[in-house]
């Protein structure tokens, strides 16, 4: 290479002594709208939690330029269309004895704050040295507590809302097919739908211990822990279920999935179903990881449980006390140990190699003509059996409430009023518990019980989850109970029918159904098929779907 070929030109540079960027702009620049910036403005976001996810006031002009109000760099958040309302800005004119009330209100209490201030400084002076150091501690605390109650209400006296996590994350290429709002869902009816008969029967159940029945709050019971296995085995899982596809059914489910499906305009919080489409055969699912089978604690009260983190307070805290309550307290009130009440065939989940007692439950396999060639199959459940007025075994399911702070539940203690105001104490259980209790009782009619027993069990000591008492017990018909708790069966078959009419519609593959977690809506995804599957779970799915497939077949 020559001297020649070797050039650096010298750039042009401007310098500009009054700020930051350029001085003159090129010609095709010209027309173009310019917002003076500084080199520390953030100039927009990817991926942000710190604004209005989480209302922070402190990062609310984050990104607001140091020069003023410009819109170019600025980054807005379009809120969703379904936020919109049209509001009435024309000026409310009051009448003469409301004008210059709120002036007056607030010259008496800067009045007010004026003599208190007067009334601490006198009494400083009247106390000791020692004396003063704690009055003054006492009045950044509460100071101090005043400050955080104002930022804890908004300008309305609310607390402000806090958004609830989703079941299950919404992958970005899940795709919505549906929406089923509440106000459409509570609308449908489907009447006149056939009592379900019994297409095959399992499982062995024990006798109800009438003992419990004279359980008081001054004679109450220590809740026992009974270590029993409890099988919540899901439909694509169920061997019973497998065979069955081969002559009979198209829609199979467990009482459970069915129930919270009927019910799912009385829930609040997020819950969601697989639903896999093999066929011309629909089944639905829960996911092996789901809290499906958890018990929800006062999910429908005006305020839900709250509380972060380990408290024994948080929602999932007690959610798994409850689950744990209702385990123990359905096997405690048997006659453990005597004969039991066995129906045709063997419970079909019990394996060789289990350790430990199998709970008393006792399967029903019950189907149901919908119409237009839709036969619903569901996993039904017994707890126990008890003899009736004419020594008739009657089946029965069993569910307990509990109590765990009167306090956060409308101030009502079991221990004073379970005895002598039953019916309040029931009420205000239906008021918090409203889907649970539905579902409770959607469950005890699909099974056909003949009565449905609570029993109310309690803390012994508020601050400890870990002790509890039965207070008392109570029994209900189911259709009887439906009745009280204003439960429509024609609605509950209703929105049953309308979902599965449209995973019906569906091509063959994976879907997932899930209640978003801050609004009333249930939505209909497409995912792939491989969703919430492990790589030995896809083989054990294999040969699953091999007999799925062949019953579609047949």
């Amino acid at each position: 290479m020559t001297e020649s070929s070797y050039h650096f030109k010298i750039p042009n540079i401007q310098d500009n002594p009054t700020g930051w960027g350029p001085c003159s702009l090129p010609e095709q620049f010209l027309d173009m709208p310019y917002q003076q910036f500084s080199k520390n403005d953030r100039l927009g976001k990817v991926a942000d939690w710190t604004g209005n996810t989480y209302q922070d006031r402190r990062y609310a002009n984050k990104y607001q330029s140091q020069f003023g109000a410009g819109s170019q760099y600025a980054y807005f958040h379009e809120e969703d269309e379904t936020t919109f309302q049209l509001v009435d800005t024309t000026r409310v004119h009051k009448p003469m004895h409301h004008r210059g009330r709120f002036r007056m209100n607030q010259q008496r209490n800067l009045r007010n704050r004026e003599r208190m201030k007067q009334a601490q400084q006198a009494q400083m002076q009247v106390l000791s040295k020692t004396a003063k150091g704690r009055e003054r501690d006492r009045i950044q605390q509460v100071r101090k507590w005043q400050k955080q109650m104002r930022h804890k209400f908004d300008n309305k006296g609310q607390a402000p809302v806090k958004n609830r996590d989703a079941s299950v994350t919404v992958r970005p290429e899940w795709q919505v097919i549906e929406e089923m709002d509440f106000p459409r869902l509570g609308k449908l009816s489907l009447p006149n739908v056939t009592e379900g008969k019994d297409v095959y029967t399992c499982g062995a159940v024990e006798y109800y211990d009438k003992s419990y029945d004279r359980v008081t709050c001054k004679l109450e019971k220590p809740l026992q822990r009974v270590n029993r296995i409890f099988h919540k085995v899901t439909t694509t899982d169920d061997p019973i279920i497998r065979q069955l596809t081969k002559s009979e059914g198209t829609v199979f489910a467990t009482d459970s999935i069915i129930a919270t499906l009927m019910c799912a305009t009385r829930s609040v919080y997020s819950w969601d179903v697989v639903v896999q489409r093999v066929g011309n055969k629909l089944f639905f699912d829960k996911r092996d990881d789901s809290e499906f089978d958890l018990l929800t604690v006062n999910e429908t009260a005006a305020e839900p449980p709250h509380e972060e983190g380990n408290s024994i307070n948080s929602p999932r805290n007690l959610a798994l006390e409850a689950t744990f309550i209702n385990h123990n307290f359905s096997q405690q009130v048997l006659k453990m140990g005597e004969e039991k009440y066995s129906l045709e065939n063997p419970n079909p989940f019990i394996q060789a190699d289990e350790d430990g007692e199998v709970a008393s439950v006792a399967y029903r396999y019950r189907m149901w003509d919908l119409g237009d060639n839709v036969e619903l199959i569901v996993r039904c459940e017994h707890d126990a059996v008890m003899l009736g007025p004419n020594s008739e075994p009657q089946f029965i399911n069993i569910k307990a409430l509990n109590e765990w702070d009167p306090r956060c539940s409308g101030n009502i203690d079991w221990r004073q009023k379970l005895d002598t105001q039953r019916g309040a104490v029931l009420a205000n259980e239906l008021k918090n518990n409203s889907c649970k209790l539905a579902k409770w009782t959607v469950q005890a009619l699909l099974a056909g019980s003949d009565q449905i027993k609570f029993g109310y069990v309690s803390r012994v000591h508020v601050r400890d989850s870990a002790k509890h008492a039965i207070l008392g017990t109570q029994q209900f018909k189911p259709k009887e109970f439906a009745d009280q708790i204003n439960l429509n069966m024609d609605n509950a078959w209703g929105i049953l029918r309308c979902i599965i009419d449209q995973c019906m519609k569906l091509k063959e593959g994976k879907y997932l159904i899930m209640k978003d977690p801050n609004k009333p809506v249930i939505r209909l995804y497409d995912i792939p098929d491989n969703t919430f599957e492990t790589e030995d779970d896809e083989e054990e799915d294999d040969e699953g779907n091999d007999e799925l497939n062949e019953g579609a077949e047949d």
